[in-house]
């Protein structure tokens, strides 16, 4: 265990805290459930760049990390229905791009083919994080922030489309590779 992997079973460790926070009717529980998912949401930055930086990658680190990216966003964005703060249709979206992607990226994994984050998946996570820590620590729902909630949801849709695109022709170059391998017998 070293401390990339410690600092993502932290993140994991702090999700039912944040959900307990918000759906707790105890005084200050939106300034709780908030700082905790900042502190949880900064965990993922931190424990990539010293995974990276000490060259420290792990298998757990590659399985665990998106997983607890995922259960962060996604029991945040649970709870926040409950609380009527988001739509359900927003939590549906968003969390079904996730289920699709992770399941995709396990199949494409299985077959030898492995995406990497991109941009559009970057900015994603940063605008999907920005979005549920403001609908956490706002109380009511001024102009800016359904805007950003519909910011959202779009760049999610727009990045589950570039991923499934990159997906697809990623496939097909394996596909290829293993028909018509380079310096073999074709």
């Amino acid at each position: 265990m070293n401390l990339p992997n410690a600092l993502t079973v932290f993140r994991i460790l702090l999700v039912p805290v944040l959900v307990v926070a918000l759906l707790d009717q105890t005084p200050n529980g939106d300034l709780v459930a908030a700082v905790v998912f900042a502190v949880a949401s900064m965990t993922d930055a931190v424990d990539g760049y010293i995974a990276r930086a000490r060259n420290s990658i792990t298998n757990f680190g590659k399985l665990m990390d998106p997983i607890a990216d995922k259960l962060l966003i996604l029991a945040a964005l649970m709870a926040l229905v409950s609380l009527d703060r988001v739509a359900a249709w927003v939590a549906t979206v968003i969390i079904a791009r996730e289920f699709a992607v992770t399941a995709t990226r396990m199949v494409a994994t299985q077959q030898g083919v492995v995406i990497a984050a991109n941009w559009w998946g970057k900015v994603k996570t940063m605008v999907q994080v920005a979005c549920v820590f403001f609908l956490i620590a706002i109380d009511g729902s001024p102009a800016w922030l359904d805007a950003l909630v519909y910011g959202t949801v779009a760049i999610t849709i727009v990045s589950g489309i570039d991923y499934f695109f990159g997906l697809r022709r990623l496939m097909r170059e394996a596909e290829e590779r293993r028909h018509h391998p380079v310096g073999g017998e074709a």
